[in-house]
């Protein structure tokens, strides 16, 4: 009977463990997409502006960081993003891009859909600043 209560005990401590363990690596999920989005993207996008006089359109995309667009490729000085090739979200789905972008007016638009998959709601992890409370 103790060495049932011992187990029970146990089973309970390990289960709250990994409990805690889950949400832990759920928020670094989302603190690693928002370092992303909000810093290792500035540079190669930098970079491309200066070389090319404006960011990539949303047409052209992140992949212009990458491969010359068609129609400027003579300016083209890249790859501007190391390695060369797009990376995915801590949630394995593409980064969205935008340009000119709707939240921020002067640039781009650089979000992660979030921890459910969807683009265009209140968890997307964008570079612009998340709205106050009653705010949209």
């Amino acid at each position: 009977m103790e060495i049932l209560v011992v187990l029970a005990i146990l089973g309970l401590l390990a289960g709250l463990a990994i409990n805690k363990l889950g949400g832990t690596y759920d928020s670094a999920k989302i603190d690693a997409a928002r370092l992303f989005v909000n810093t290792s993207v500035k540079v190669p996008l930098f970079s491309y502006k200066m070389s090319m006089g404006d960011y990539p359109t949303t047409q052209d995309g992140l992949q212009a960081l990458i491969t010359a667009p068609s129609s400027r490729a003579d300016r083209w000085r890249g790859p501007y993003l190391e390695p060369a090739k797009i990376p995915l979200d801590p949630w394995n789905e593409p980064y969205h891009y935008a340009y000119p972008g709707t939240h921020n007016k002067d640039g781009y638009d650089f979000w992660s859909s979030g921890p459910n998959h969807q683009s265009g709601d209140e968890d997307d992890i964008g570079n612009w600043e998340a709205p106050t409370s009653g705010q949209k």
